[in-house]
């Protein structure tokens, strides 16, 4: 199984927002990003600084590679 490397909210707020992803609203402690024409809302739980501990789930749920998903971390 591939290791992949600690991800927080934050960062993960950013590399959606570079495939054109843009805050809809906040529920408690969780992002709601919406894309123009993508079925779904993606969450992103925001809890500081803490690792998101399955955060693949979220570059599947907003349709791109992880290869592009961590592209966009940079």
């Amino acid at each position: 199984m591939a290791t992949f490397p600690a991800v927080n909210g934050k960062q993960a707020m950013r590399a959606l927002e570079s495939f054109g992803f843009r805050l809809d609203r906040v529920e408690g402690s969780h992002h709601m990003t919406v894309k123009d024409k993508h079925p779904r809302a993606v969450p992103i739980p925001v809890h500081g600084s803490k690792p998101l501990p399955k955060w693949p789930v979220l570059y599947r749920m907003a349709g791109v590679t992880r290869a592009q998903f961590l592209k966009g971390l940079r």
